[in-house]
């Protein structure tokens, strides 16, 4: 099963955004350099007062389906 893994910071001002409504995606970047559109909500177990930060695990499958996301560090 291929996995990607990610450096996310996004602030908790940015991460509002989505709580409004206004954005319901996060464009974040690879360790290898590429650029991965995921849900935001994907990341809302993850949100501390200070947003989200971490590296993280991110797995799927062979045809691109989100099989987990999971934090590896803060």
């Amino acid at each position: 099963m291929p996995r990607v893994i990610l450096q996310i910071d996004v602030s908790a001002d940015a991460f509002a955004a989505y709580y409004r409504g206004t954005a319901s995606r996060v464009l974040v970047t690879a360790a290898d350099g590429q650029r991965i559109s995921l849900p935001a909500n994907l990341l809302r177990p993850y949100l501390q007062t200070d947003g989200v930060h971490g590296r993280f695990e991110l797995l799927y499958q062979a045809d691109g389906k989100l099989i987990s996301l999971n934090l590896l560090a803060r």
